[in-house]
Order: C-alpha cells, then structure tokens, then sequence
C-alpha cells in the first residue's frame, strides 16, 4: 500500500524536474535527461551510505550510448530514498479510522457497501542532490526548495484502486521550512545535499463482504475485481408491524385483555 505513496511522489518530483532552470553547464544536460535517468528511487534511506549507494549508481549501465553500447549515468543526479519504519500520525494532526466505517463509492454504477479504514502515517523521505562542482549541487537544491515552498505543492495526490475504481487520497508535507545541509564524504570533487521531508499520509484499506451470509447479490465473494458488497436494509415499512383503528394503534402480538 506504500507503493502507490511512491509513485505519487515520483510524479511530485517530476513535476519539479519540468520546471528546473539550468544556471550551470551540467546542468544543461541534466535537464535534457529523460525523468527516470535524472531522478531515481534508491533502495533505503541512504544520508549514511551516500557514497556506497552512489558508487552503485555510477557502476549501473542503463543508458544506451553511441553504437548501441551501454555507458553509466552522469552526475548530477537526484536520489530519493523512503524510510523503512511506520510512524503513525499524532492525534494532534490527524486521526486514523481503526474502526471499519461502511462506504459507497462514487464511481461503482453497482451501488454496493463496503467496509473501509484508513491509515494516517508519517512517512519521511529525503531527496539527496549530487554532484561533482558545488554550484550545481546548490542550484538543483535550492530550486527544490523553492519547488516545496510554492503553495500549490504542499501536498500531492496517491492514486489508489479498488476493485478496479479509481481513489485519490492526499499526501501533504508536514513544513515547508526545508534545508538541504551538506553531507559529508571522503571525495573531494562531489557535493551532496540532502532535503529531508516528511509526508502526511492517508491510505485506503476497502474490503467487501468475506462470507455469503453477509453478502450482497452485486458481486462475487473474494473476487478482486468484481468483489461483493454487504447486504444493507434500504427501508422499513412500519405498517408491516403497527395496524392502525380510530386514531389508536395495535401492536401485533398484544391483548389488552390479558393485560400484556
């Protein structure tokens, strides 16, 4: 389910890579890279292991080169790396719903009944800039910070599915107030800023019903794509149970005789 929280953030970041104004001679060529080799996902947090997960990056040979042969990626290059814990969100800023609330989808032309919770976490996250020249590093930095201070990019959107329904569920950084401090490292010809943020999350958990008992006649039980609702009373009608006679009513099963 955090997946779908990466993927929204990548489309954060490239949004921020379309608009980066290149002030240096590298980066005129960062920014004529395709997205996916100028910002990549590193595999865990990573502001102590910046030069190992770097000298990783260098060794990979991804980018097709003249003749067809293969040549590693050049600096500079934006790292982004998610934190491994689950932090819930403090009650201050948010509440979780633990307790299964029924939902309808606005998209579901059946109309069925699901059971919905969410999930309210803290997510951090860090942006690692490298480069090999201390302007580029600090342009490509300070232009991200810029990116987060804009109003319009204090939260995103996570696409989520459901039973093959689109859902949309917010992700806000928790401050705009961002730094990007040096990190250190033992070579002398690379500079490497780290921004790190933290991501106000909720996310979706949907189910329908788990047993024919509680089941609808809209969908299949256990069935991914075409799941089951659960059965809901649409109304009662009362003159089912009360008769009515001169302006007094009965309830079935009394007898005033009897004193009941």
């Amino acid at each position: 389910m955090f997946q779908e929280l990466k993927d929204g953030f990548g489309r954060y970041m490239n949004r921020f890579f379309d608009q980066l104004v290149p002030t240096t001679k590298p980066m005129h060529e960062y920014c004529r890279r395709p997205f996916k080799y100028a910002v990549m996902l590193a595999p865990a947090r990573m502001i102590d292991q910046a030069e190992d997960l770097l000298n990783k990056y260098l060794r990979a040979d991804m980018q097709k080169g003249i003749g067809g042969a293969t040549r590693p990626h050049n600096l500079p290059v934006i790292l982004v790396a998610f934190a491994r814990d689950v932090t819930p969100t403090g009650r201050d800023y948010g509440r979780q719903i633990a307790n299964a609330d029924f939902i309808k989808l606005p998209d579901d032309e059946k109309g069925r009944v699901f059971k919905i919770r969410t999930v309210a976490s803290d997510v951090r996250v860090q942006c690692a800039v490298f480069a090999s020249d201390e302007p580029t590093a600090r342009s490509i930095a300070a232009q991200f910070l810029l990116f987060v201070d804009a109003v319009q990019n204090r939260r995103f959107w996570v696409d989520y599915e459901f039973a093959g329904m689109p859902l949309k569920y917010p992700a806000q950084l928790e401050t705009t107030e961002a730094i990007a401090p040096l990190t250190p490292t033992e070579a002398n010809n690379l500079t490497v800023l780290a921004v790190d943020l933290t991501l106000k999350c909720t996310i979706p958990l949907i189910n329908g019903a788990k047993t024919e008992d509680e089941a609808d006649d809209k969908g299949i039980v256990g069935d991914e794509f075409d799941p089951a609702g659960y059965r809901v009373v649409e109304a009662v009608d009362i003159r089912d149970r009360v008769t009515h006679y001169h302006g007094h009513q009965e309830i079935p099963g009394t007898n005033e005789a009897d004193g009941e």
